[in-house]
């Protein structure tokens, strides 16, 4: 129903919020706290739009969704949307810090010491063969969807690899686990904070140091992924006029252990968005009462 359609929309004042929500649960949980506390405490209606990230800015910008809550960093479009035509306005940071990297279990880097260093991973490329890879080591990465410089990480830095896409999060989680379980060497595409970390030990493969400006060519790039300060974004329109949810998203504010807690709540113990975010809500008065004030 729009406000047009509903005699009812504006009965109280049309109090509704939409979210977008990206494929990763880290995103998930920090959507679930915000709707939980928004609906609960708020008395707004919340609606939740799963959407990838470059289309979700469209999104924002439109005033199809009204925040995002977890980017890791889009120049493009903060320079067209936040700068140029000014239809998305900064949300503030999300208190967690985002780093992308590529890992090894850390049962294998420990056999293995040197396979930290980026420059012996094609000594390694056959211990990281699959039937996917193509007779090269497999580099396994997630969602094609995801922020990514791989394919021309490995072009560039010369390396015998080929990226396999999974699909999703939660179809790369599955295979981390199973090469986990039978104690199997692989090589990943991964981002902290992620709750897996604390089931299946990781090490970081150390690539060429990241230096301001070296991923700013994505063909070109040969540098290490950023440690990037997750940031919000709000539609401006929102942000101007959102009232108490707009107020309350722009202090939204939380750490990693924060996150990771209720991401480990979702994925791992099963239990739904709205049950872990009551979860930590109920234990974490202190954080979240000052979202509101």
């Amino acid at each position: 129903m729009t406000k047009q359609a509903s005699p009812f929309a504006n009965a109280r004042g049309a109090r509704t919020v939409t979210l977008s929500v990206q494929s990763w649960v880290g995103s998930l949980a920090n959507v679930a706290v915000a709707q939980y506390l928004l609906e609960h405490e708020l008395d707004y209606r919340v609606d939740l739009v799963q959407i990838d990230e470059v289309p979700a800015w469209d999104a924002l910008s439109q005033g199809r969704v009204d925040a995002i809550l977890e980017d890791w960093g889009h120049p493009e479009q903060e320079q067209l949307y936040v700068e140029d035509k000014k239809t998305i306005a900064r949300g503030g940071g999300l208190g967690v810090t985002g780093h992308i990297g590529w890992f090894v279990p850390t049962y294998f880097a420990e056999q293995h010491p040197d396979i930290k260093d980026w420059k012996n991973l094609n000594k390694y490329a056959d211990r990281f063969r699959t039937a996917e890879s193509g007779g090269k080591g497999q580099l396994m990465d997630g969602s094609p969807a995801y922020l990514t410089h791989d394919k021309a990480l490995v072009k560039n830095l010369n390396l015998n690899y080929q990226v396999v896409f999974a699909g999703s999060e939660a179809a790369q989680i599955t295979q981390i686990k199973q090469f986990a379980k039978e104690k199997k060497p692989f090589l990943t595409y991964w981002y902290t904070p992620q709750w897996l970390s604390a089931k299946v030990p990781m090490t970081e493969v150390e690539l060429p140091p990241y230096k301001e400006g070296c991923d700013a060519d994505a063909a070109k790039v040969a540098c290490a992924y950023p440690h990037t300060p997750l940031q919000k974004y709000l539609n401006a329109d929102f942000a101007e006029s959102g009232g108490e949810a707009a107020d309350f998203l722009k202090k939204f504010r939380w750490t990693t252990e924060d996150q990771n807690e209720v991401s480990l709540m979702i994925a791992d113990q099963k239990l739904t968005p709205a049950e872990a975010a009551k979860k930590w809500v109920d234990g974490h008065e202190s954080t979240w009462r000052a979202w509101l004030s």
